[in-house]
Protein backbone atom coordinates (compact mmCIF):
# COMPACT_ATOMS: atom_id res chain seq x y z
CA UNK A 1 0.00 0.00 0.00
CA UNK A 2 1.70 3.13 -0.84
CA UNK A 3 2.21 5.99 1.64
CA UNK A 4 0.95 10.06 1.09
CA UNK A 5 4.16 11.76 2.59
CA UNK A 6 1.84 15.26 2.11
CA UNK A 7 -1.38 17.08 1.81
CA UNK A 8 -3.25 16.76 -1.46
CA UNK A 9 -2.39 19.87 -2.48
CA UNK A 10 1.33 19.22 -2.58
CA UNK A 11 0.79 16.73 -5.56
CA UNK A 12 -0.39 19.56 -7.77
CA UNK A 13 1.65 22.32 -6.85
CA UNK A 14 4.89 23.64 -9.25
CA UNK A 15 8.72 23.87 -8.15
CA UNK A 16 11.83 24.37 -8.84
CA UNK A 17 12.38 20.90 -10.50
CA UNK A 18 8.63 20.44 -11.23
CA UNK A 19 8.33 23.35 -12.85
CA UNK A 20 4.71 22.33 -14.67
CA UNK A 21 4.62 26.56 -14.90
CA UNK A 22 7.46 26.87 -17.27
CA UNK A 23 5.84 27.82 -20.96
CA UNK A 24 7.44 24.78 -23.17
CA UNK A 25 6.26 22.91 -19.93
CA UNK A 26 2.42 23.91 -20.09
CA UNK A 27 2.12 24.31 -23.77
CA UNK A 28 3.19 20.01 -23.81
CA UNK A 29 0.41 19.78 -21.14
CA UNK A 30 -2.07 21.27 -23.17
CA UNK A 31 -0.69 19.56 -25.87
CA UNK A 32 -1.67 16.16 -24.10
CA UNK A 33 -4.88 16.99 -23.13
CA UNK A 34 -6.41 18.39 -26.47
CA UNK A 35 -5.99 14.41 -27.81
CA UNK A 36 -7.77 12.82 -24.34
CA UNK A 37 -11.04 12.61 -23.87
CA UNK A 38 -10.77 11.54 -20.39
CA UNK A 39 -8.63 11.66 -17.05
CA UNK A 40 -7.09 8.26 -17.51
CA UNK A 41 -6.63 8.66 -21.26
CA UNK A 42 -4.49 12.04 -20.20
CA UNK A 43 -2.64 10.28 -17.73
CA UNK A 44 -1.85 7.65 -20.53
CA UNK A 45 -0.94 10.17 -23.10
CA UNK A 46 1.59 11.69 -20.88
CA UNK A 47 3.20 8.40 -19.57
CA UNK A 48 3.75 7.24 -22.87
CA UNK A 49 5.33 10.26 -23.97
CA UNK A 50 7.87 10.51 -21.49
CA UNK A 51 8.56 7.31 -21.82
CA UNK A 52 8.89 6.83 -25.37
CA UNK A 53 9.97 10.20 -26.54
CA UNK A 54 12.44 10.91 -23.75
CA UNK A 55 15.24 9.17 -24.04
CA UNK A 56 17.28 7.25 -21.24
CA UNK A 57 20.60 8.97 -20.68
CA UNK A 58 22.54 5.48 -20.44
CA UNK A 59 20.61 3.72 -22.92
CA UNK A 60 21.30 5.79 -25.68
CA UNK A 61 24.51 6.95 -24.07
CA UNK A 62 24.28 10.67 -23.89
CA UNK A 63 26.33 12.63 -21.62
CA UNK A 64 24.28 15.60 -21.25
CA UNK A 65 22.93 16.19 -17.69
CA UNK A 66 19.06 17.10 -17.29
CA UNK A 67 17.09 18.51 -13.97
CA UNK A 68 14.04 19.91 -14.16
CA UNK A 69 11.22 18.94 -16.15
CA UNK A 70 11.88 21.99 -18.74
CA UNK A 71 15.31 20.95 -18.90
CA UNK A 72 14.19 17.47 -19.59
CA UNK A 73 11.79 18.68 -22.44
CA UNK A 74 14.36 20.63 -23.93
CA UNK A 75 16.60 18.14 -24.59
CA UNK A 76 15.05 15.21 -24.85
CA UNK A 77 16.58 13.24 -22.50
CA UNK A 78 17.30 12.64 -18.98
CA UNK A 79 18.06 9.78 -16.58
CA UNK A 80 14.98 8.19 -14.46
CA UNK A 81 15.29 11.03 -12.09
CA UNK A 82 14.75 13.47 -14.57
CA UNK A 83 12.37 11.98 -16.07
CA UNK A 84 9.92 11.74 -13.47
CA UNK A 85 10.19 14.90 -12.46
CA UNK A 86 9.02 15.87 -16.08
CA UNK A 87 5.65 13.29 -15.99
CA UNK A 88 5.00 14.81 -12.63
CA UNK A 89 5.06 18.18 -14.12
CA UNK A 90 3.30 17.40 -17.09
CA UNK A 91 0.21 15.98 -14.97
CA UNK A 92 0.27 18.46 -12.74
CA UNK A 93 -0.04 21.34 -15.40
CA UNK A 94 -3.02 19.18 -16.02
CA UNK A 95 -4.86 19.25 -12.20
CA UNK A 96 -3.69 15.77 -11.97
CA UNK A 97 -1.98 14.80 -8.70
CA UNK A 98 1.30 13.55 -9.06
CA UNK A 99 4.14 12.25 -6.94
CA UNK A 100 7.63 10.29 -7.02
CA UNK A 101 8.68 7.02 -5.66
CA UNK A 102 11.84 5.40 -5.74
CA UNK A 103 13.25 1.67 -5.39
CA UNK A 104 17.01 0.53 -4.40
CA UNK A 105 18.29 -1.67 -7.67
CA UNK A 106 21.41 -3.24 -7.96
CA UNK A 107 23.07 -1.69 -11.10
CA UNK A 108 23.36 -5.11 -12.90
CA UNK A 109 21.86 -8.37 -12.87
CA UNK A 110 23.59 -9.87 -9.45
CA UNK A 111 24.20 -7.70 -6.17
CA UNK A 112 28.09 -7.24 -6.41
CA UNK A 113 27.33 -4.95 -9.49
CA UNK A 114 26.43 -2.83 -6.86
CA UNK A 115 23.15 -0.88 -6.27
CA UNK A 116 21.40 2.48 -7.27
CA UNK A 117 18.05 4.09 -6.69
CA UNK A 118 15.19 4.31 -9.06
CA UNK A 119 12.75 6.45 -9.30
CA UNK A 120 9.13 6.66 -10.84
CA UNK A 121 6.04 8.05 -10.22
CA UNK A 122 2.73 7.82 -8.80
CA UNK A 123 -0.69 9.86 -9.77
CA UNK A 124 -3.71 9.80 -7.97
CA UNK A 125 -6.58 8.76 -10.70
CA UNK A 126 -10.01 10.98 -9.14
CA UNK A 127 -11.94 8.97 -11.27
CA UNK A 128 -11.42 5.85 -9.91
CA UNK A 129 -10.76 6.67 -6.43
CA UNK A 130 -6.73 5.65 -5.87
CA UNK A 131 -3.39 6.31 -6.75
CA UNK A 132 -1.33 4.03 -9.42
CA UNK A 133 2.25 4.04 -9.76
CA UNK A 134 4.45 4.31 -13.42
CA UNK A 135 7.45 3.63 -14.44
CA UNK A 136 8.34 6.16 -17.50
CA UNK A 137 12.14 4.85 -17.74
CA UNK A 138 11.93 3.48 -21.13
CA UNK A 139 11.98 0.17 -22.45
CA UNK A 140 14.56 -1.59 -24.61
CA UNK A 141 15.32 -5.50 -24.02
CA UNK A 142 14.74 -6.74 -20.50
CA UNK A 143 12.35 -3.83 -19.85
CA UNK A 144 9.11 -3.83 -20.42
CA UNK A 145 6.57 -1.13 -18.36
CA UNK A 146 3.21 -0.08 -19.37
CA UNK A 147 0.80 1.82 -18.36
CA UNK A 148 -2.47 -0.19 -16.66
CA UNK A 149 -5.09 1.35 -13.95
CA UNK A 150 -5.42 -2.23 -12.87
CA UNK A 151 -1.87 -3.79 -12.75
CA UNK A 152 1.54 -2.47 -12.24
CA UNK A 153 4.04 -3.12 -15.04
CA UNK A 154 7.01 -1.19 -14.02
CA UNK A 155 10.21 -1.64 -15.35
CA UNK A 156 11.87 -4.17 -12.69
CA UNK A 157 10.49 -6.16 -10.17
CA UNK A 158 12.19 -6.66 -6.93
CA UNK A 159 14.31 -9.16 -6.09
CA UNK A 160 14.04 -9.31 -2.66
CA UNK A 161 16.93 -12.15 -2.51
CA UNK A 162 18.97 -9.33 -3.58
CA UNK A 163 18.50 -6.98 -1.03
CA UNK A 164 16.01 -4.51 -3.50
CA UNK A 165 13.68 -2.53 -2.16
CA UNK A 166 10.26 -1.52 -3.22
CA UNK A 167 9.68 2.22 -1.45
CA UNK A 168 5.84 2.96 -0.64
CA UNK A 169 5.63 6.38 0.28
CA UNK A 170 4.66 9.05 -2.46
CA UNK A 171 7.26 12.08 -2.13
CA UNK A 172 5.75 15.75 -3.08
CA UNK A 173 9.23 16.78 -4.34
CA UNK A 174 12.28 14.43 -5.46
CA UNK A 175 15.00 13.43 -2.90
CA UNK A 176 17.38 16.49 -2.26
CA UNK A 177 20.27 13.75 -2.60
CA UNK A 178 19.37 12.79 -5.85
CA UNK A 179 18.79 16.21 -7.30
CA UNK A 180 21.92 17.40 -5.97
CA UNK A 181 23.78 14.88 -7.47
CA UNK A 182 22.26 16.12 -10.88
CA UNK A 183 22.85 19.30 -9.95
CA UNK A 184 26.23 18.81 -9.75
CA UNK A 185 27.39 16.55 -12.47
CA UNK A 186 28.56 17.25 -16.12
CA UNK A 187 28.35 13.83 -17.04
CA UNK A 188 25.82 11.34 -17.24
CA UNK A 189 27.27 8.39 -18.42
CA UNK A 190 29.86 8.49 -15.13
CA UNK A 191 27.35 9.79 -12.82
CA UNK A 192 25.30 6.80 -13.64
CA UNK A 193 28.30 4.30 -12.74
CA UNK A 194 29.63 5.77 -10.03
CA UNK A 195 27.48 8.53 -8.04
CA UNK A 196 23.86 7.07 -7.76
CA UNK A 197 23.49 6.55 -4.15
CA UNK A 198 22.75 3.01 -2.93
CA UNK A 199 19.45 4.15 -0.41
CA UNK A 200 17.20 6.62 0.05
Amino acid sequence: MLVIQDDMNRYLSFSHYIDGDEPSVQRKAKELKESAECEIELTKAAYYFVRDEIKHSWDVQDKRVTVTASDVLKEGVGICWAKANLLAALLRANGIPAGICYQRLTLGDTPDSGYCIHALNAVYLKSLGKWIRLDARGNKEGIQAEFSVDKEYLAFPIRQEYDEVDYKTVYAEPLPKTMDILENSVDALYMYLHLLPERI
